[in-house]
């Protein structure tokens, strides 16, 4: 087996050579000494090593234990436990190391600061060349593919179109990333758990150094501070796929009631039409939709500040938008723009959201109108101010029993479970770029069979998926692929991207199938698959198992499917596939398949009752 391994160096740090080993409570994990460099081995295999300067000695702390709820997730009953280790890293700082079943998280620690910068962070990952990665070129809204690579010599992509810059090596680069340091052995690197006065940060890289960088914080630190986790989980791909190691290490919710955040399937316009919702009769379609498939809520997109201004509309406000979704049972959110981002030719309402006192009178009055909750567009990136006023928002919106949606914006890093009424986020390239860029079509599957193992591990993703139908640019991934990324993504809100026409004229099963979606998952299991190349997921929400799988190749392939875990040997199930002819085949079943045959960028969904 070839053997690949990480470097991680912490410049300000230094291992001494007696030093005792750390353990992970499983045991598969640990962390020794060899030649004065600290080396993380997965069942023996090394899949990272550290590298140190001027670093004591490495104690154990404490054994820190986690149980909790969460609304929405792969896991709505999460547990974990670890073994937390310190050591002295100079003057009033310190290191805090924690070995988990399914990674390591570590920080540095700092107190008695006085009117002190950010102290300067050198963590840094060193991933040799020949070594298969998965990384997003970094842009401010993390929209962007993940290519398999086995070189950091990536040229840099001119904007969103696609189009690579002349004689240009990309240096920089988003979470997560994803690599196999040993085959059959993966790290995917990320972090987690921002809190107030602090940025994220993101990957810069030369050659096979690549550096923390954290993003631009200009305070001025009083008292005691800390990083965000850096967060690294190992193992198989169902250690990486199962793990909820982003919320484990991240602050509980001090809500105190958290009865009223419903998760839940939304109508959504844009895809469509490429365009907002200042059209009130296009408005009342997809609400008619929702209502129709039994979905829960319908999403009010940009320009709504607008409707009274086409004639159309003949006076119809976004009152009477949402005076008509919840005479029709459906339960309207609406869209903002945060107005930092992305604000000349944009869209609005604008600047509705930056002052406290201007965003308490808005939520206030979605909150009188009967709004469920609220979308926010168009952020800048993972500055300390953009991270501070996210956080801002999702406070008030909680005040006013507002959900929230982020899009235009940085990735999910353990907010979901600080934050709960934080259902979803977008930073991911999703369906709604059929609209922006030809180069999509032909890519969407490889890159939908590469998010379950990237993107989707650390959080709610808004992908919207499910277009059966043709946006601005054709999809020709198969009728079955699109229903299966409904269950393979993950998204306490999940918008469904087509137009009410293309849904009401599917089977009835799929009508009936997409009224009962789930949102949030008892218990989520990886099968079988490999980045870019195929993805089967099984989630249960209560007794019901959904198992979902695509095919990210432009050939036929087949997908073995190892269900012992059910322990079922007969059952009542549907199977959604493709008939091979762009159509449905759809049938009932008592038995559940040792494999499925997989059109071409197809994909397959099974439903067992019991």
């Amino acid at each position: 087996m070839k053997k690949l391994f990480f470097i991680v160096l912490f410049s300000c740090l230094t291992l001494a050579a007696n030093a005792q080993d750390a353990v992970s409570p499983n045991g598969k994990l640990s962390a020794g000494i060899d030649g004065g460099k600290m080396v993380i081995n997965y069942s023996g295999s090394k899949a990272l090593e550290m590298d140190s300067i001027a670093f004591s000695r490495l104690d154990f702390v404490r054994k820190v234990k986690d149980d909790y709820r969460m609304l929405e997730g792969k896991r709505l009953h999460c547990t974990n436990e670890a073994n937390e280790y310190t050591a002295s890293i100079g003057r009033n700082a310190r290191i805090v190391l924690r070995l988990y079943d399914d990674g390591i998280a570590f920080r540095y620690e700092y107190t008695d600061l006085k009117g002190s910068k950010v102290p300067a962070e050198h963590t840094a990952y060193i991933i040799p060349e020949g070594t298969k990665r998965w990384m997003q070129q970094w842009s401010d809204g993390y929209e962007g593919f993940f290519p398999m690579t086995t070189t950091a010599e990536v040229k840099t992509l001119a904007g969103f179109g696609g189009a690579f810059a002349r004689n240009t090596i990309n240096t920089h680069w988003g979470y997560p990333l994803l690599v196999e340091p040993v085959d059959g052995i993966f790290t995917l690197i990320t972090e987690a758990n921002i809190e107030r006065r602090q940025s994220a940060s993101s990957l810069f890289n030369k050659g096979e150094v690549f550096s923390v960088v954290q993003d631009e914080n200009e305070l001025l630190l009083n008292g005691d501070w800390h990083t965000p986790w850096r967060v690294v989980i190992i193992g198989t791909l169902a250690d990486i796929v199962q793990s909820t190691l982003v919320t484990d290490v991240s602050e509980p919710t001090r809500y105190a009631d958290v009865r009223w955040i419903k998760p839940g399937v939304v109508s959504w316009i844009y895809w469509a039409y490429n365009h907002g919702s200042n059209d009130y009769s296009i408005i009342k379609k997809y609400v008619d939709m929702a209502a129709t498939l039994h979905l829960p809520y319908v999403l009010i997109d940009a320009e709504w500040d607008e409707m009274d201004k086409l004639e159309s509309n003949e006076g119809k406000t976004i009152e009477d938008a949402v005076a008509y979704a919840i005479s029709k049972g459906v339960k309207p959110l609406i869209w903002y723009n945060s107005s930092i981002g992305w604000v000349d030719g944009a869209p609005g309402p604008k600047y509705r959201l930056n002052k406290p006192e201007d965003r308490e009178k808005e939520f206030a009055w979605c909150e009188k109108l009967g709004v469920a909750g609220v979308k926010i567009d168009f952020f800048s990136g993972d500055t300390q101010a953009n991270m501070d006023y996210c956080q801002d928002l999702m406070e008030s919106a909680a005040r006013h029993h507002l959900l929230v949606n982020f899009h235009g914006a940085t990735i999910p890093r353990g907010w979901q479970r600080t934050y709960p009424n934080l259902l979803s986020t977008e930073g991911v390239y999703g369906a709604e770029w059929y609209n922006n860029v030809s180069h999509f079509t032909q890519k969407a599957a490889n890159h939908n069979a590469t998010l379950p193992y990237t993107r989707n591990v650390i959080g709610p993703m808004d992908y919207t998926p499910c277009a059966f139908s043709d946006s601005q640019h054709p999809h020709i991934t198969s009728n079955a692929h699109e229903l299966a990324l409904t269950v393979l993504y993950e998204s306490g809100l999940q918008h469904l991207a087509d137009r009410p026409e293309s849904f009401l004229a599917q089977p009835q099963q799929v009508q009936d199938f997409l009224g009962q979606l789930p949102t949030g998952w008892d218990e989520t299991r990886y099968v079988t698959g490999y980045p870019g190349e195929s993805a089967v997921l099984a989630r249960r929400n209560g007794k019901t198992w959904y198992i979902a799988g695509i095919n990210g190749l432009d050939d036929p392939q087949t997908l073995a499917l190892n269900l012992g875990f059910l322990k079922k040997k007969r059952v009542k199930a549907r199977l959604f596939a493709d008939d091979g002819n762009g159509g449905w085949d759809i049938k009932t079943i008592k038995k559940l398949p040792a494999q499925i045959e997989c059109q071409p960028r197809g994909g397959f969904l099974i439903v067992v009752y019991r």
